[in-house]
């Protein structure tokens, strides 16, 4: 397989998918669509939306039921881009090559971008939402999924605990749990949602939650390696401002974290064993992760 290509098209469908769903550029009071739309739309890996889409793909699912969650689950990971850059959080000049949302649309039009985007995510869910004959349609349990990866259980929570690790060592464990809930609860609600809506079973769901776990821990240690040694022209943001929090760098040292994602790749690849066949694409996506470069 061309995963180059694949990931490509997959990143082209998303962001189709993302430019129907944003809200009308006018009118627009306060420009808050304008701030909205200018994070979500800035050139990204699209990575969470398409792990959506090859999850369902796996299973046979149809692109049109699995592509409202991966726009939703894009807006809240732009959110959480706004909110990461604010001057109270890493005070980032810069994200994916351009300035930051603060920067552009001030800091109170930007935390509301933030928060409208979030809510965005919901309602879009929600109005796509797939009927069933009998029982809850797909929009309860897809709400449900997301709302508690961003949560007080969640990225929030991970969030909070990101502050509190400014000027501290954290200890590994420690460091786990932070990125565990900041970054990996989001690839998670993205596989086992896409794989429920497809039809996946309880035990391949389980293997899709420990591999998107892994793939999320492996994501935010290469992310650690690109803001100590990565060159800001293709990452496309400052760099240097993770050492003073809870970086895996500055646990382990350069060479320490790449062994360390390495590892946690390996382990995202053996958890897609029970799926057989169907995990290839997934594995393969886990894979490129380790030589990323944005």
């Amino acid at each position: 397989m061309d995963l180059k290509a694949y990931l490509a098209d997959r990143r082209q469908r998303v962001e189709s998918a993302i430019e129907d769903a944003l809200p009308p550029r006018h009118p627009d009071a306060g420009r808050l669509v304008e701030a909205m739309r200018y994070t979500l739309m800035l050139p990204g890996k699209r990575l969470r939306g398409i792990v959506c889409l090859a999850v369902s793909e796996a299973w046979g699912g149809r692109e049109k039921d699995v592509l409202p969650l991966a726009v939703s689950v894009e807006m809240i990971h732009a959110s959480s881009l706004i909110l990461d850059d604010l001057p109270s959080f890493d005070n980032a000049l810069r994200r994916r090559g351009a300035p930051t949302n603060h920067r552009v649309f001030g800091e109170a039009t930007a935390i509301l971008a933030a928060v409208a985007l979030l809510s965005g995510a919901y309602r879009h869910v929600a109005r796509c939402s797939r009927p069933r004959m009998m029982g809850p349609d797909d929009a309860v349990g897809t709400v449900q999924q997301l709302a508690e990866a961003v949560g007080e259980n969640g990225m929030v929570a991970g969030e909070a605990l990101d502050l509190l690790a400014r000027g501290a060592a954290p200890g590994f464990e420690e460091l786990e749990r932070i990125h565990a809930l900041k970054t990996g609860s989001l690839f998670i609600a993205c596989a086992v949602e896409a794989g429920r809506r497809a039809g996946a079973g309880a035990a391949e769901q389980a293997a899709l939650k420990a591999y998107a776990k892994n793939l999320g821990l492996a994501f935010q240690i290469t992310d650690d390696l690109l803001d100590a040694v990565g060159d800001p022209e293709k990452t496309g943001k400052d760099v240097g401002l993770d050492g003073a929090g809870a970086s895996f760098v500055s646990f382990a040292g350069v060479e320490g974290a790449r062994q360390l994602a390495q590892d946690l790749l390996d382990t995202a690849a053996r958890s897609l064993a029970p799926l057989a066949r169907r995990g290839e694409v997934l594995e393969a996506i886990a894979r490129s992760v380790a030589t990323r470069e944005r």
